[in-house]
């Protein structure tokens, strides 16, 4: 069977953007950056199967200081061409789908009359409603929550509209349903990227959020590469949060993930699933748990990690699979601030019919669907141009 395993570790950028002036992200580099980190920590970060494969011969990875010789895969950096710097408009372009109107951002909270109508919609009074690190908001409103049953609400500099609460005073099916009327009243006027649910526990007297997160998101306007793969008869597999990015669309099965290493034990476990088409897995531990906590030894730790699990992610392969991995935006862990950054992501490609070559700079994120499906014979989706003929074997 013939499988295209595409894996977005969340994230990971390799550099400023030329634009990224305009987002306030001059300078940005997410992963020159935590390599800079390790070293000035007098630690090497150990990533032999990135390396082997190319990731470290892209133009502009950590200064080209890491690049392999011969790399056994082919690499490059993409572009963004949609505005704008979230997860949705990442992996939409990643899917071929250009976001020309960036999602709506709410730097000083959700407006009032939107606020009032909510807490009359769900019954209660809300706590927060400003931009905030998950993480910190809940250590300094959680007093306050758990005492008075009130859900905490926070935004950032992307779309997002963020409940988070204790599961012992809010249940996590009442949260669900909270986020849920959020959703469908986020639109027109107050219109909004995603709405996500953020439980968290208390033990020990300590705050942890928990993997039941839940992502609510648009339902993407027009078609993708993946409702194209869907069309041609192939099933699309999505391991993580990608049926929440897409809002389900053009996604035939999947499942959630716990946590970075589950996601790829559940991708190593797709690839022996007997279909053809494509697994698409989100690493989301990169971006939640180091990049927007601003912890570039931890983020390299987890990138480590994940470069320990490749050989695993390679032997399941069968000789027509292609391994595809790249990022969907920038969260430099050292830069300004809590949030993503514009920056370029990653591109490799790995499979026994992958020619070694360097793909450049690519003009879009959507090549990368361009190409999963000229791989399958569908439909191209509405953005981005095949680099097939540039890494096919004679």
């Amino acid at each position: 069977m013939k499988k295209v395993i595409l894996i977005v570790t969340d994230s990971l950028g390799v550099g400023a953007l030329p634009d990224a002036a305009a987002y306030k992200d001059e300078g940005a580099d997410t992963f020159g950056h935590i390599a800079d980190s390790f070293e000035k920590e007098g630690m090497e970060l150990k990533i032999p199967n990135l390396k082997r494969l190319g990731f470290c011969n892209i133009e502009g990875a950590a200064g080209g200081r890491f690049a392999a010789g011969f790399p056994e895969g082919a690499y490059g950096r993409c572009m963004e061409l949609s505005k704008g710097k979230d997860t949705t408009t990442g992996h939409w372009e990643i899917a071929g789908l250009m976001t020309t109107v960036p999602f709506k951002t709410y730097p000083d909270g959700f407006p009032k009359e939107f606020m009032d109508k909510f807490e009359e919609a769900i019954g209660t009074k809300t706590l927060g409603n400003y931009p905030a690190s998950g993480t910190e908001i809940i250590e300094k409103l959680g007093d306050e929550h758990e005492r008075t049953g009130k859900p905490i609400v926070y935004t950032s500099a992307d779309s997002v509209f963020q409940i988070a609460a204790n599961t012992d005073v809010i249940p996590l099916e009442r949260l669900y349903q909270i986020c849920e009327t959020a959703r469908e009243m986020l639109h027109g006027e107050f219109a909004c990227g995603r709405v996500i649910a953020r439980p968290y526990v208390k033990v020990d007297g300590k705050r942890k959020r928990t993997s039941d997160r839940h992502d609510y998101s648009v339902t993407p306007p027009e078609e993708t590469a993946l409702d194209k793969l869907v069309k041609a008869g192939k099933t699309v597999y999505s391991v993580g949060k990608i049926r929440d990015i897409f809002n389900g669309r053009g996604i035939t099965d999947g499942v959630k993930t716990k946590s970075n290493m589950d996601g790829v034990d559940k991708t190593v476990s797709a690839i022996d699933m007997d279909f053809e088409g494509l697994i698409f897995t989100n690493l989301v531990e990169f971006d939640s748990e180091y990049g927007h906590r601003r912890d570039p030894v931890g983020y390299g730790r987890a990138i480590e990690a994940f470069d320990a699990r490749i050989p695993e992610i390679v032997s399941a392969m069968g000789r027509d699979d292609m391994l595809i991995i790249c990022a969907d935006h920038g969260t430099d862990p050292v830069h300004h601030g809590t949030d993503h950054t514009r920056e370029y992501i990653p591109l490799v490609v790995y499979g026994e019919g992958v020619k070694p070559v360097n793909l450049g700079t690519r003009r879009s994120f959507g090549d990368i669907g361009a190409t999963i499906c000229d791989v399958f014979g569908a439909e191209m989706p509405m953005c981005g141009e095949s680099f097939l003929e540039e890494i096919r074997k004679e």
